[in-house]
């Protein structure tokens, strides 16, 4: 794992530090979405609140991560495919979240549906939240 997760990171020309390490695998190992303060909580003392910030951050302007708006308005960061790049995000899936104990998931087979606007107006970036119960929850 630990060089799949270097690759990603030179193949992004972004030096290769213990605390981008320990954050991309917290990534591959998590079953769901991440939010600052779960990386947070899994690092302990090990990395500081500002490094984690800047690092989901560079994560997310190199295509690596994707953000995920949440009801409350903060955001849980989650893997990108392969196909995104720096500036280009191409994740044009849906997210769940279950409203009981917040598990946040990519669903990757399910497209977001295309909005059609009015004539001069540019889409960038189109998100689509659907929250209920996981099948934990349920």
């Amino acid at each position: 794992m630990s060089d799949s997760i270097r690759s990603i990171l030179k193949k992004n020309n972004l030096s290769v530090t213990d605390s981008r390490l320990h954050i991309l695998e917290l990534f591959y190992n998590a079953k769901g979405a991440l939010a600052h303060s779960d990386i947070e909580k899994q690092t302990g003392e090990e990395i500081d609140r500002v490094t984690i910030y800047r690092t989901l951050q560079t994560f997310e302007e190199k295509g690596i991560i994707h953000t995920i708006p949440t009801a409350d308005n903060s955001v849980k960061y989650a893997l990108c495919k392969d196909r995104c790049e720096e500036g280009h995000h191409h994740d044009n899936h849906v997210h769940f979240i279950c409203d009981h104990c917040g598990k946040t998931i990519c669903l990757d087979d399910v497209l977001v549906p295309e909005v059609k606007l009015p004539k001069g107006f540019e889409p960038h970036q189109s998100n689509m939240v659907v929250t209920g119960s996981c099948n934990i929850c349920k």
